[in-house]
């Protein structure tokens, strides 16, 4: 498996979609809030606006999606909420699954599964054989995910390597250590999305988004479509990433 460079790739010329997006779903509560609804309902349409993003990020040709589902934040939260959103994943998983396969569309999800039930543990399992070989885009679900729990279970991996006299203490570097966080073997994100209107990374891909674009909305996550998108986009196609380079640098590595 290629591990990807921690750093970015300063000689690439930076292309008006983003390759890899990675998007914080907030709201889903608030959006039903303010219909008089439950805050189940506020997930499930949610769930409706995370398949058109898919779909409309694949039309676009984003190579990789990453949304943050259930962080392992989300425990805290009531406990007939957490099985309501238990039960859409299954329910997602088979409605969903099957379509993201015949679109070419691997999934693959992130985080500390062993605190899930064993059913939705091996319907994950499944769908992620199921999509392996596919090439059109990776998408990629963050549950029960926390970055700092990221950074620490790849410190832990490389200090085990460390332990068993495999690795030297003077090997690790940025790249060792991305070899070992999730997603290291992606594109790190070009754009971090986050909806709801709070302008906050809530220990999210805290190592992978070092060199991010940050576009925050106020939009809440079920009314955030593809004009939204596209509007995120455009923001992203007007920024120059330096990675600590001046404009000048910039202009002339990409004549």
């Amino acid at each position: 498996m290629k591990v990807q460079s921690s750093a970015p790739d300063l000689d690439s010329v930076q292309s008006p979609v983003p390759r890899h997006v990675a998007i914080i779903m907030d709201g889903n509560n608030r959006w039903a809030k303010q219909r008089g609804l439950r805050g189940v309902e506020g997930h499930k349409q949610g769930a409706k606006t995370v398949r058109d993003t898919v779909e409309n990020c694949a039309r676009a040709g984003v190579e990789v999606l990453t949304v943050y589902a259930f962080s392992s934040e989300n425990w805290r939260r009531p406990q007939a909420e957490v099985n309501a959103l238990m039960n859409l994943f299954l329910e997602a998983l088979a409605e969903e699954v099957p379509d993201l396969h015949k679109n070419g569309i691997r999934l693959i999800f992130i985080g500390d599964l062993s605190a899930f039930s064993d059913e939705l543990r091996s319907k994950m399992q499944q769908a992620m054989d199921q999509t392996a070989g596919n090439r059109q885009m990776v998408f990629a679900v963050a549950v029960n995910y926390g970055g700092q729990w990221d950074i620490t279970n790849a410190a832990r991996q490389l200090a085990q390597q460390v332990k068993s006299g495999a690795l030297e203490p003077e090997d690790i570097t940025p790249e060792r250590m991305q070899s070992q966080v999730a997603l290291g073997d992606l594109p790190p994100p070009d754009l971090c999305i986050r909806t709801g209107g709070d302008n906050r990374i809530s220990n999210f891909l805290l190592w992978q988004i070092a060199y991010s674009e940050l576009y925050f909305t106020d939009l809440f996550w079920p009314d955030f479509d593809k004009s939204a998108l596209e509007q995120a986009f455009a923001d992203y196609q007007r920024r120059q990433r330096r990675f600590g380079r001046t404009s000048e640098q910039v202009e002339a590595s990409q004549q």
